[in-house]
């Protein structure tokens, strides 16, 4: 099987300092892959670099086995790749149904005039958006909500709604920027039920978290950076066994 990701020797430089130096990674269809490290290894600014948040200095990228130059996030977005963000980016004074529809209008094709126009192929793809926004909202089990405004919902599930609205846009791949931070005990345990299920529908995941526990009860593989470098890659049973892991970021009280 090809993989769906691959990242061949990528780097970025802040002034002096070399944030992430030579990163090979490769992540394959249909699976959960979890990008860790102690602070300061270098894992936000890869999946930056990734996510087309920044540019790389040097390196080759491929989605779906062709060339990929994540440089702007809407491309990125159009390329296959939506993300979600550590601090909630959602339209907190719109509704909660209205925040997932401005995910799916990046996958629809009538133009302005035709919206204008009330064409007849622009009110059914607008019709098309309301279901599908709905349906994704059930999806995540927040559709009792869709009137709301997404900012009067709960800490939880705006994490949910963020996620149903990256899944508007169709991607390849799903990337999580930390999803269960801020979340209690309870939440975790939903989030990890609903990226498993997503998973089992088919999707890609690649997330970083700071909760090792969860990222080893949840990744398929990881790969771990420390100083910007790769010290280990592979499923959380080997990874948590290399003394390079246990000695960076798993011994002691290691913290993300």
């Amino acid at each position: 099987m090809k993989p769906l990701l691959t990242l061949r020797n990528v780097s970025k430089r802040f002034g002096g300092l070399a944030a992430v130096d030579g990163v090979d990674l490769s992540i394959q269809p249909g699976e959960i892959y979890g990008l860790i490290g102690p602070n300061g290894a270098g894992k936000t600014t890869c999946f930056n670099l990734i996510t087309g948040l920044y540019r790389a200095d040097g390196g080759e990228f491929t989605l779906a086995d062709k060339p990929y130059q994540p440089h702007a996030i809407e491309k990125v977005t159009e390329a296959g790749i939506a993300r979600t963000f550590q601090n909630l980016r959602l339209f907190n004074d719109m509704s909660v149904h209205e925040n997932v529809m401005v995910g799916r209008h990046v996958r629809t094709r009538n133009g302005l005039w035709a919206a204008i126009s009330r064409h007849k192929r622009a009110r059914q793809e607008e019709a098309d958006t309301h279901e599908r926004a709905y349906r994704l909202l059930q999806y995540v089990g927040i559709e009792r909500f869709a009137r709301y405004r997404a900012g009067d919902l709960s800490y939880g599930h705006q994490r949910r709604l963020e996620i149903a609205r990256a899944l508007a846009t169709e991607p390849k791949l799903l990337a999580l920027d930390e999803p269960a931070a801020g979340m209690n005990a309870a939440e975790k345990v939903e989030l990890r039920q609903l990226l498993l299920r997503i998973r089992d529908d088919g999707k890609t995941l690649l997330l970083i978290e700071h909760d090792v526990k969860l990222v080893m009860g949840l990744c398929d593989r990881l790969t771990v950076l420390n100083y910007g470098k790769v010290i280990a890659e592979g499923t959380p049973k080997t990874v948590r066994r290399e003394p390079a892991v246990i000695h960076a970021y798993l011994g002691g009280d290691a913290h993300e």
